[in-house]
């Protein structure tokens, strides 16, 4: 399920993956798709009345248009055995991101797969899963394990009493 990880975690979440390697899927958050909304209503607009001259440094003119510069396109890493994964910033802010809850994972927009060439040699002896490269897919086949880690700017002193 896409989320956001809370206050708890920011500005940086780190995460080790162990065991069954497994793809993290990134979505725009909601915010990004109404800006992006809004910029095609206003490319359609800017369309209708037709592009802009504006002069530059009084040496000649040239057209502008509106353009979506922004395009919060959805993308998915895969996360193998003992990798590490850190995002901050804008992917931690203006991006969820989750884990399909299935076997089947979907690898057409993984971004890092050339990077993880050891997932195209697993073998259906494998314990890690099985790649499809013909139907762009991947089939865990073992547990994810993984651990997130932050840090923690300020602990309570009575939390761990014993």
């Amino acid at each position: 399920m896409p989320h956001q990880d809370g206050p708890a975690y920011y500005p940086v979440v780190a995460i080790i993956s162990l065991a069954s390697p497994v793809v993290i899927d990134f979505t725009p958050h909601q915010r990004l798709k109404e800006q992006e909304h809004t910029d095609r209503q206003n490319l359609q607009i800017n369309e209708l009345l037709g592009p802009v001259k504006m002069e530059s440094n009084g040496s000649g003119s040239h057209e502008c248009g509106a353009t979506n510069e922004s395009d919060p396109a959805s993308s998915s890493l895969v996360l193998m055995p003992c990798s590490l994964l850190i995002f901050k910033d804008q992917a931690y802010t203006d991006y969820l991101h989750g884990i399909q809850d299935n076997e089947l994972h979907n690898l057409d927009k993984v971004m890092n797969l050339s990077r993880c060439p050891e997932l195209k040699h697993l073998s259906p002896d494998s314990i890690q899963g099985i790649m499809d490269e013909q139907h762009g897919t991947f089939r865990r086949t073992a547990t994810r394990v993984s651990l997130t880690c932050r840090l923690v700017l300020k602990v309570h002193k009575k939390l761990f009493k014993i």
